[in-house]
């Protein structure tokens, strides 16, 4: 198979003018079609703005709302599929979600995050409950997870031993725990055989300073295209034919001993 052509998104757009980041994306998606790309991954709640406090309920909107009528209408323009993170509500419950668009404008995959960091995240939203979120494009099995959600090993490698080659990870990293954008991400990649899209917002947004930093990592640990501080598109390449070379010469996964750790959970 050939290489995943992948485009990594580092902005904040405009927090709390959805319409504006819509058309964020669609500018992005342009430039990415542009350069081959078959993959857009935009950072954590990416279509609301992160630290928009009580404006979480107003901006919530289901699945299958507007702004994923929104979305899938430039993933099937620009002829690529796009991640991208939002409030989901659903009933009575609000979700830090992140929802992945196929190139012909379908829903492929709906994740809501598992692990929610700070007071922030537990005041406005309710954790998900499935860890493992996967879909296929283009030959590649991909995963979801949030932010925080990948800074638990145990999170990655129930992907790794489902088969996920490409984690996304839209995240809003803010400072002062940019070494996990750093050092964190390709270790995860490394020990669980995998790629890792790590996709980050950037500058000051209320009370948070958002580091960039954005990645694509791959699973010998080295980083493919890195992001600087500042609003960016960056693209990297996920190569299935190295992915399972890497696999066939790395042990970590053949060697585990499931039977010893159930004591840990």
């Amino acid at each position: 198979m050939p290489p995943l052509r992948t485009a990594l998104l580092q902005s904040s757009g405009r927090p709390g003018h959805v319409d504006e980041n819509i058309k964020v994306l669609d500018g992005a998606a342009r430039r990415a079609a542009d350069a081959g790309v078959r993959l857009l991954v935009c950072p954590e709640l990416f279509l609301t703005g992160y630290a928009i406090g009580a404006d979480v309920p107003r901006l919530a909107e289901p699945a299958d709302g507007p702004c994923a009528r929104a979305v899938a209408e430039i993933a099937a323009r620009y002829g690529l599929a796009v991640l991208y993170g939002y409030p989901e509500r659903a009933g009575e419950q609000i979700f830090n979600a992140a929802q992945l668009i196929g190139p012909d404008g379908s829903a492929l995959a709906n994740y809501r995050k598992t692990h929610l960091f700070g007071c922030f995240e537990q005041e406005w939203f309710t954790p998900g409950e499935q860890p493992v979120v996967q879909a296929e494009l283009d030959g590649v099995r991909i995963g979801i997870m949030i932010c925080y959600d990948v800074e638990f090993p145990e999170n990655v490698r129930s992907h790794a031993v489902a088969g996920t080659d490409l984690l996304l990870v839209p995240t809003a990293q803010m400072h002062p725990f940019q070494f996990v954008a750093e050092s964190v991400v390709p270790v995860r990649a490394f020990e669980s055989q995998m790629y890792v899209a790590y996709v980050n917002r950037t500058g000051p947004e209320g009370e948070f300073e958002f580091v960039g930093l954005s990645c694509l990592a791959g699973p010998d640990g080295t980083v493919r295209t890195r992001a600087g501080r500042g609003e960016e598109l960056v693209i990297g390449e996920v190569d299935p034919e190295f992915l399972s070379a890497s696999r066939a010469a790395n042990p970590y996964l053949n060697d585990r001993r499931p039977g010893l750790y159930g004591s840990l959970v």
